[in-house]
């Protein structure tokens, strides 16, 4: 950034990999969109799982953070998939948040260009999400990107006694 957006009055937006030091807020901004999603109840990581998920030996999810005058207002965190069809990675964004009070000014884009770029730079073909049919606001934003609606396929997951019982 050359500074132009501070001498205009703008605040300064950063996009970056997120640090350790990141993980408090990180963990905080994951219970406000849990909140947000009705779903305060499921969360349950800790501080020291994400760092360990982050940081640890072999990382296997990764995370940026939208910074505003030095402060973390919004993060993504995502993992790479794979694409039998195609025969490449891809990006699997497992969430995209900004603060509210910091929603409209540019974060989100941000987030997900770059999450885009490391596709671009790497040669990966996908970047992928999912999003609640009732959160129109992110729908909005995500169609404004040209994004497209993969409406054939259904979800699917296996968590708690239901994954433990296949497991057996």
């Amino acid at each position: 950034m050359d500074g132009s957006a501070e001498r205009a009055g703008y605040p300064v937006r950063m996009i970056r990999p997120a640090t350790p030091a990141d993980v408090p807020a990180v963990v905080r901004m994951i219970l406000e969109l849990a909140t947000y999603e009705n779903a305060a109840h499921e969360v349950r990581v800790t501080e020291e799982m994400l760092r360990t998920s982050l940081f640890g030996e072999q990382p296997a999810v990764f995370a940026h953070v939208a910074e505003q005058d030095g402060e973390p207002v919004g993060f993504t965190i995502w993992f790479l998939t794979y694409s039998t069809w195609r025969g490449v990675h891809g990006i699997y964004m497992e969430d995209l948040y900004v603060r509210p009070e910091h929603r409209g000014g540019g974060h989100g884009r941000a987030l997900m260009a770059e999450l885009a770029k490391i596709c671009a730079e790497r040669g990966y073909q996908r970047l992928e999400w999912s999003v609640l049919d009732w959160n129109e606001p992110s729908i909005a934003f995500y169609d404004k990107l040209g994004a497209e609606r993969q409406d054939e396929w259904l979800k699917y997951r296996l968590t708690d006694e239901p994954l433990e019982r296949l497991s057996r």
